[in-house]
């Protein structure tokens, strides 16, 4: 699904505007739990909510159903939940997901049923969006540019940022990092 014109740059504008807010440095990622201070939201694992077996149950009723969802149980308290089993990489992914619908100012519109569970959830464009937003929140591009100018491949930059290589990966490649690295070193050579 395509993104609206503009939405990329709009995300990167976000991001540095809540990076100059939680006064980080240019390429500092955003720590998802000063953001979520900022901003008033709680995170929560769901088995503090309900027992663990629960989710035990939903995992083997349909593997990776669940990642985390948000709730505004008024207009004043947003509470996200995520799930107790992912790895600590997938629930930082989850978080920044749902930071992302937060900050977006996304409505949940559907209501979707699995196992006798009701959950709601956002539209597909939203959730492109805030699929966007999360990455630019976990690895931001100046970020990614500092990295590989110090030669970190994607198992490096997940590693040291906390993110699974998956997403490293996947913003190396959505950016144009690579790419851009790539032409600025064979310049550098071609001055040489």
């Amino acid at each position: 699904m395509a993104l609206r014109r503009g939405f990329k740059s709009e995300a990167e504008r976000i991001v540095q505007g809540i990076r100059a807010d939680l006064r980080l440095s240019g390429d500092d990622r955003v720590p998802l739990d000063r953001l979520a201070d900022f901003l008033g939201v709680e995170i929560v694992a769901g088995d503090e909510l309900v027992p663990r077996s629960q989710f035990v149950a939903l995992e083997q009723l349909q593997a990776d159903c669940f990642s985390a969802c948000t709730f505004r149980p008024s207009p004043s308290r947003t509470v996200i939940v995520v799930n107790p089993l992912s790895p600590s990489t997938r629930r930082e992914s989850d978080i920044a997901h749902e930071m992302a619908h937060v900050l977006l100012n996304h409505d949940l519109s559907r209501i979707e049923k699995l196992g006798g569970i009701t959950f709601l959830s956002c539209d597909p464009v939203q959730e492109e969006e805030a699929r966007w937003l999360s990455g630019s929140l976990l690895l931001p591009r100046d970020l990614l540019v500092s990295e590989v100018r110090r030669d970190l491949d994607a198992e490096n930059i997940a590693a040291k940022h906390g993110v699974s290589v998956s997403m490293a990966q996947y913003r190396l490649n959505v950016t144009g990092v690579l790419r851009q690295n790539a032409a600025r070193l064979r310049k550098k050579r071609a001055a040489s």
